[in-house]
């Protein structure tokens, strides 16, 4: 499915339910689906089909989520751009690029502005790739949670409220995340105000958060480049609020940072 260059104005939200399909634009400045018209609340394209390949668009603006993927194994997002362009705001959608419940997940040279939670999100996944991104005034910028064997490389993290944030949550349908590398990043100057509406996890990151590792397994930072937070380059932490969930455990495990800069 190929979307030439131009602006294409939507009132309600895509999704994408077969296997095997690219949807491909004319590039992330060029090819733009523009959700600013939205009337309903929900995601600008939903992806629930395996062997996806998203490339070469723009997604603005979206009531909820910029583009989220559930249950969709083997997806590629490859060249994408979500942004919200009136800046931070805690109206703005959560996430914009968010694979959720899958496996083999690529996500390369995505750029994503504005979020009110992550810009870059994988969570309950497995076999993840994050790399060549650019990720800017989000409250997380690239956000790992309750997955397994995961690359996080070659991007660059800076005026998010955090850079990189690594952790596990309780009372989630899949638990104990773990085995991921955080590496060959650039994350700095991560100084915007939190904007995440109260009540989310992620309103508790401090502004000037460099990365951050909260209760998970296995987790190695390293051949990072770090620089100007005002509260720490890394941050390695328990969960500390209240939990019922008798198989969650809180406290960071197996952890390893070295050779950053």
């Amino acid at each position: 499915v190929e979307f030439g260059a131009g602006r294409f104005d939507l009132t309600d939200g895509l999704s994408l339910d077969v296997n095997k399909v690219t949807v491909r634009g004319a590039g992330p400045d060029k090819t733009v689906l523009s959700f600013k018209g939205q009337l309903g609340a929900g995601e600008g394209l939903l992806v629930t089909s395996d062997d996806v390949v998203l490339r070469g668009f723009a997604v603005e603006d979206s009531k909820g989520d910029g583009i989220k993927s559930k249950g969709a194994d083997r997806i590629v997002y490859k060249d994408i751009r979500v942004e919200w362009t009136g800046g931070p705001k805690e109206s703005n959608g959560a996430y914009g690029v968010y694979p959720v419940s899958s496996s083999h997940i690529l996500i390369d040279g995505v750029t994503v502005k504005g979020a009110s939670d992550a810009g870059i999100y994988v969570g309950q996944s497995e076999q993840i790739i994050v790399r060549n991104s650019f990720v800017s005034h989000n409250v997380a910028g690239i956000e790992i949670e309750n997955s397994n064997h995961a690359d996080v490389f070659g991007n660059t993290a800076t005026k998010n409220t955090g850079g990189i944030l690594v952790f596990d949550l309780p009372n989630l349908p899949r638990m104990g995340g773990g085995g991921v590398r955080v590496y060959g990043n650039k994350v700095f100057a991560n100084d915007t105000p939190n904007f995440a509406p109260k009540g989310n996890i992620v309103a508790t990151v401090p502004k000037g958060t460099g990365v951050l590792v909260m209760a998970n397994d296995g987790v190695h930072v390293f051949d990072n480049d770090l620089t100007d937070h005002a509260t720490a380059n890394v941050i390695i932490m328990s969960y500390r609020q209240s939990y019922e969930d008798k198989g969650y455990n809180p406290y960071p495990r197996h952890v390893v940072v070295s050779g950053n800069r």
